[in-house]
């Protein structure tokens, strides 16, 4: 293990096949600070062989890791809890600089990513086999449940520390090995940080590989390679279609989880407590400026608390604090890139013209984009049919609770939701009826525990990370039979 007192260093560096070292592809990764340009650093990027020499090693190594026993690989994963206490400050920090994360954020992603390391800790004694009985004399039947063996991780920027932690934390725990692909803009939190504190905590060398290479050049094969026997995306839709593509029709098939894209609706009924409401509405859309994919996209209100709510509302955002990501009282940071940023005044322009009513719209500098709130939105205007990601939102205007559970079902999407009502039960009755696959009553879409289900319907994905979700997703079912006396056959 390496001296816990100092700063990581050299994270230019890949952990390929057991050895830190420089990618091959002979191009250099930039890696900035989104709220100042400052560079960061310089990563050589990975190229085919370098991938290529990752899956070769992880696979080589996987027998050996799964076959330590539940209490080696728990030590492990308890030990990366206990890094991540250490370097609290250290991680937070990286989470700040290269993602643009407000303090308040980072803090919160840091807190989510040591928590699903504490909960997969406790998953190699979760693991259970089942022995199921057999209408054939004689023949017992065992089920067991072993590793997948390899395991691709595609992660994003967003949440880059949590989002890779959430597949590579269950997946070591389970006896799979993992090689990680980054965001290029947050090769960092999203791969080299983690293979830190996971060596300092004793995992051995080459069970974790990271490969910081573009996707127009690996990304392809990262999924197409026949080694990996589950891949994870945490992504746009249209990228996490085209990895299923890829998964599904190639040479070589393989098992998909895909968190995608969301569209989140905020629903608050006429019994709702306005003040709460607004309150949630506030934090659950503007919470890393919106780029999140369970932030809320769509605000819909029953046409009799919608006066009230959109003066209370707009009153609240125009107080929130746009700057620097380091103040802890910073609100809204920078958007991620310039490219992003560009989208998000598309959306304005496209608001605009479509006909929604400017309720706020804060300024520009940089890559800091102030929040603009829009009212009377309908629901084939852009604001209400696409994704956002980013500090900008609709008012709707539902006729009432049966319009405005049409109005949260209207979309390709299905991630997450929320609704508010002064009774729970009706709350429920209404949550049960969202076609998503999470749905918060008096509370935002915002929510991610490592012990409960998390992901989506429809164009929002595949499968579930956290809790048993996750032991199922990264494991397999092995039938085994054993016939003790011979069996008759009919001919």
């Amino acid at each position: 293990m390496s001296d816990s007192n100092a700063v990581y260093s050299d994270l230019h560096l890949q952990p390929i096949a057991g050895q830190w070292r420089a990618g091959a592809a002979g191009k250099v990764l930039k890696v900035s600070n989104p709220y100042d340009g400052a560079l960061l650093l310089e990563v050589p990027q990975a190229n085919r062989s370098d991938l290529d020499a990752a899956y070769a090693e992880a696979a080589r190594v996987q027998p050996q890791w799964a076959a330590l026993g539940p209490s080696a690989r728990a030590q492990v994963l308890h030990q990366a809890v206990a890094i991540f206490d250490q370097r609290r400050d250290e991680i937070v920090d990286w989470i700040i600089r290269e993602s643009g994360s407000t303090r308040i954020k980072a803090l919160a992603e840091w807190g989510a990513a040591r928590a699903i390391t504490l909960e997969s800790a406790s998953f190699p004694a979760r693991v259970h086999g089942r022995i199921v009985e057999s209408d054939v004399p004689g023949k017992e039947s065992r089920v067991y449940r072993s590793a997948l063996g390899v395991v691709g991780v595609i992660s994003p920027w967003n949440f880059p520390l949590h989002l890779t932690q959430r597949s590579i934390a269950p997946a070591l725990a389970l006896g799979n090995a993992v090689v990680v692909k980054p965001a290029s803009d947050t090769p960092v939190c999203g791969g080299l940080l983690l293979a830190r504190i996971f060596e300092e905590a004793g995992l051995p060398a080459g069970v974790f590989s990271v490969v910081v290479g573009a996707g127009s050049k690996i990304g392809d094969a990262f999924v197409e390679h026949p080694i990996p026997s589950l891949i994870t995306f945490t992504g746009s839709t249209p990228v996490g279609q085209g990895i299923g593509r890829l998964a599904s029709g190639g040479q070589h098939l393989k098992h998909v989880a895909l968190e995608l894209g969301g569209n989140s609706p905020f629903v608050v009924l006429d019994d709702a407590d306005i003040e709460q409401a607004v309150n949630a509405a506030v934090f659950g859309k503007f919470l890393h400026q919106g780029q999140i994919c369970m932030a809320i996209n769509r605000i819909i209100l029953d046409a009799k608390v919608y006066d009230a709510f959109a003066q209370r509302f707009v009153a609240r955002v125009k107080q929130l604090k746009v700057g620097d990501p380091q103040s802890i009282d910073t609100v809204i940071g920078p958007v991620i890139n310039a490219r992003q940023l560009q989208g998000l005044q598309e959306k304005i322009a496209l608001a605009r013209k479509e006909g929604a009513e400017p309720l706020y719209e804060g300024g520009l500098q940089g890559n800091l984009l102030a929040p603009h709130v829009y009212g009377e939105v309908q629901a084939e205007m852009d604001l209400a049919r696409n994704e956002i990601f980013g500090p900008l939102v609709g008012l709707i205007r539902a006729r009432d609770e049966a319009h405005a559970l049409a109005l949260a079902n209207d979309s390709e999407f299905g991630l997450s939701s929320a609704v508010f009502s002064g009774n729970l039960e009706r709350g429920v009755n209404f949550a049960r009826q969202v076609r998503a696959g999470m749905t918060h009553i008096n509370d935002v879409p915002v929510n991610d525990e490592a012990n409960a289900p998390f992901g989506g319907e429809k164009n929002s994905g595949l499968g579930r990370f956290n809790g048993d979700w996750a032991i199922d997703e990264f494991t397999r079912d092995h039938w085994i039979s054993l016939q003790h006396r011979p069996r008759q056959y009919p001919f």
